[in-house]
């Protein structure tokens, strides 16, 4: 399948991410959220990480590196804004990045199959959503398979794909070429909830808060702990503030639903912060404040 024209649906932080990472890698990108406010909110974020990319370190796979010296107007030109789901009616491949609500994606999902292409596959960015429950609300169960993405997506070399029950090989192999054409290999695992890497991160996030809460150490001694002790380049409650505490405990609530577990259950703390507004750096205060 020739991969050329990409939707990213939803344009918070990990769509603003994977469409950032589709334009720069010669993509045309068709990003949809519900309003025109975030749409212009997602273009300024995208044109300031441009700009700044230039202070990042780290290599990010030659595709990404072949795009390095383009301008933010090159790389803005090649997306496409839009809160009308139906220009995305001739994708080839469409990520989807809405919140972690069931509620909410299986309208997006229903509302997706019913506009794009037969033969476009959809690819679920989520955090702890099963995929072969995501599958089931559509009528092309073997095109719909997991790439969860690590923020900043234009950064992070490796993602995880989740394999549904009914995912095709030839839906993986497309997911395959979309990643490497965006100059990112993968590694692909079985479908569960939370998959391998948030069913780990979020217990140690969520245990991490309650040990916070307990007053056992500061939000400081517990990341220094885990950047000192274990070589982690950041530490259990930086990671939250990274990602956002609202994306944990949607994440945190979803595995407590799946596997009825009281391991699962989510830290007081964690809940009154996100009542509180504070999301982390997304919303300028978390376990740390940000300018």
């Amino acid at each position: 399948m020739n991969i050329q024209t990409v939707g990213v649906v939803g344009a918070g932080v990990m769509g603003i991410g994977v469409a950032q990472n589709l334009a720069q890698t010669g993509h045309q990108v068709i990003l949809v959220d519900i309003s025109e406010n975030i749409l212009d909110k997602a273009k300024h974020e995208i044109r300031n990480n441009i700009r700044f990319q230039s202070f990042f370190k780290k290599s990010v796979g030659e595709a990404r590196q072949r795009h390095r010296k383009e301008n933010p107007d090159d790389i803005i030109e090649k997306i496409e804004f839009s809160t009308n789901y139906k220009i995305l009616e001739n994708a080839d491949f469409v990520v989807e990045n809405v919140t972690e609500k069931w509620d909410i994606k299986k309208q997006v999902y229903s509302l997706l199959d019913s506009i794009c292409p037969a033969d476009c596959v959809f690819a679920a960015n989520t955090s702890a959503i099963p995929i072969t429950r995501i599958a089931s609300v559509t009528k092309r169960a073997d095109k719909v398979v997991g790439i969860h993405f690590m923020n900043p997506v234009p950064m992070k070399p490796m993602v995880e794909m989740i394999r549904g029950y009914h995912t095709s090989e030839l839906t993986i192999e497309t997911a395959k070429k979309m990643l490497a054409q965006m100059g990112k290999e993968c590694i692909i695992v079985n479908d569960s909830p939370g998959f391998v890497s948030n069913r780990v991160l979020m217990l140690t996030i969520n245990e991490a808060v309650f040990l916070l809460q307990d007053q056992v150490a500061t939000a400081e001694d517990v990341d220094k702990i885990f950047k000192g002790c274990f070589g982690h380049k950041m530490g259990p409650l930086e990671t939250a503030d990274l990602i956002g505490l609202d994306t944990i405990l949607f994440s945190i609530e979803v595995l407590y639903e799946n596997f009825n577990d009281s391991k699962y259950r989510p830290c007081p703390l964690l809940k009154k912060m996100v009542d509180a507004g504070l999301h982390g750096r997304k919303s300028g205060k978390g376990f740390y404040v940000y300018q």
